[in-house]
């Protein structure tokens, strides 16, 4: 098993892929977004880390108070995206990364990790069974949806939690359809802006994009999902960014 993991910084992001999307012609304007997203976001102490190889095989990480997620985490370390796909399932990747992940927050005094999944599987989020035995443990869950999991190196820390402004499942806008989005996801800005504009209008729906485009914004947004979150008619639906496609929506807002 190849193990070298490369972890990206200023100085080597522009030669280094990003795992996805790198090869969607579609989404190279995405793509790029999210290069200059992590550029900003690594004084931050945000942290990208992948397999030496071309795939899909990666976690990323930063302290929660810097972390664009609605999420009360003090001296905790939030995983954002964490992914090993296709052939490379298996055979360790995901220990070894999450290990890593471990042993920083070990080095930072942090009190441990922290990430927001799906209580069955969300799309675009992590695993949320496999994270369960690798030791994590769910302090809070939504009713829509969400869970918070923590894997604790402090067993005295205090629980992290939701923000309030999360509780409910709902945003302020109640008419059509509304999505909240960031630059966090190299898929985001062409399905957002391209394909959902055109499947919301062929149906004559109302359509509301809401960019999270600073920190403060992202934490008080009213989804704990901040790469892409759709409501319709103000209730959450889902973090599935293929309900853009005309061919997709109407069964993702149905379910």
């Amino acid at each position: 098993m190849n193990t070298k993991f490369i972890t990206l910084t200023k100085e080597n992001i522009d030669r280094e892929h990003i795992c996805c999307a790198f090869s969607d012609k579609k989404c190279a304007e995405s793509y790029e977004a999210k290069k200059a997203w992590l550029k900003r976001e690594f004084d931050n102490g945000y942290v990208f880390r992948r397999l030496n190889e071309r795939a899909k095989i990666f976690i990323e990480y930063v302290p929660a108070e810097k972390a664009w997620i609605p999420v009360d985490a003090p001296n905790y370390l939030m995983i954002n995206c964490f992914w090993v796909s296709g052939q490379y399932k298996g055979k360790g990747y995901a220990k070894a990364l999450l290990q890593t992940a471990i042993d920083d927050a070990k080095a930072q005094g942090r009190d441990g990790l922290v990430t927001v999944v799906g209580t069955s599987k969300f799309h675009f989020m992590s695993d949320t069974k496999w994270l369960l035995q690798q030791g994590f443990e769910t302090v809070e869950k939504l009713p829509y949806g969400f869970s918070l999991l923590v894997k604790k190196l402090n067993p005295q820390a205090v629980n992290p939690k939701f923000k309030e402004v999360v509780l409910n499942g709902e945003c302020p806008d109640k008419k059509g359809v509304v999505v909240y989005y960031t630059n966090r996801c190299p898929f985001t800005e062409y399905y957002v802006n391209t394909e959902l504009a055109k499947t919301a209008e062929s149906r004559k729906l109302p359509l509301k994009i809401i960019k999270l485009t600073t920190l403060e914004q992202a934490q008080l947004s009213p989804t704990p999902a901040t790469i892409f979150s759709l409501f319709y008619n103000g209730k959450f639906v889902t973090t599935d960014i293929s309900a853009c496609l005309d061919s997709r929506f109407d069964k993702a807002v149905k379910q």
